[in-house]
């Protein structure tokens, strides 16, 4: 089936430059055959590891995946610890083959918060694989959209109070250059599993005219085919930002 759609993608052709994962259904998995919670964060490495194959071998520019946002802090200490754990050994084991093929990572968020190790660990990460012209993964860790405007909003609002800028000036160009996602298009497809309908804090400024799919599929499920189906639903769409279909077929 992978081959056949493909071939589907790559004859259709307009391929998303930048695809965002809300990765949702972990636990859900998990219970679902009787496992404990930590499971299905360790099966979904497992999709992570195929679908950033899968983007890289598709030419796709970026993929942003939702890693740990700001609210997931909430979730009980233990699975907060075992995330955590799963993380620094993830980015351990996997960095050298996100290097070997040129693989870029960089990250969304406040690294700060999370503790030591796995800070250190990424932060080794993004140095080794900076150079690297292919796929950019970006992994939203410790991330919540509303508080990235926020800290965007203040720092505009700084420099106006300093005479930097005047408050007419503030444009959606000059807002954009102040958030994580500064030097990264905007999404053309935000995809969440698990079935839930909503796009969680997730790159709010950035999706105002991003694609969504949803699908019922846990994040562990999640595989070669599920993604190449949600590209083939993206490539059936128009994307008319505003405009009329006959302004966007002419």
């Amino acid at each position: 089936m992978s081959k056949l759609l493909r071939k589907q993608i790559l004859e259709q052709g307009d391929i998303p430059n930048h695809i965002a994962i809300i990765m949702d259904g972990n636990g859900r998995w998990a219970s679902s055959k009787n496992l404990p919670r930590i499971s299905g964060h360790q099966e979904g490495i497992n999709s992570v590891r195929e679908i950033v194959q899968i983007c890289g071998e598709l030419e796709i520019s970026h993929l942003t995946l939702y890693t740990f946002s700001s609210e997931n802090w909430n979730r009980p200490k233990v699975e907060i610890k075992a995330i955590m754990k799963l993380l620094l050994r993830t980015i351990n084991k996997e960095i050298n083959n996100l290097n070997k093929n040129n693989v870029r990572l960089s990250i969304i968020g406040d690294l700060n918060d999370l503790p030591k190790d796995p800070q250190q660990a990424m932060i080794e990460g993004i140095n080794k694989t900076k150079n690297n012209t292919g796929l950019n993964l970006i992994l939203a860790l410790s991330y919540g959209s509303r508080q990235e405007l926020i800290m965007a909003f203040k720092r505009i609002a700084n420099k106006v109070e300093k005479g930097k800028m005047k408050s007419e000036d503030i444009s959606q160009e000059i807002i954009t250059r102040e958030l994580y996602t500064c030097d990264t298009p905007d999404p053309d497809l935000l995809i969440r599993t698990g079935g839930e309908h909503r796009i969680s804090n997730f790159l709010l400024w950035q999706s105002a005219y991003t694609e969504l799919y949803m699908t019922d599929s846990f994040w562990p499920d999640f595989r070669e085919d599920q993604l190449l189906n949600a590209i083939i639903d993206y490539q059936n769409r128009q994307r008319r930002f505003g405009q009329t279909s006959e302004q966007v077929s002419e």
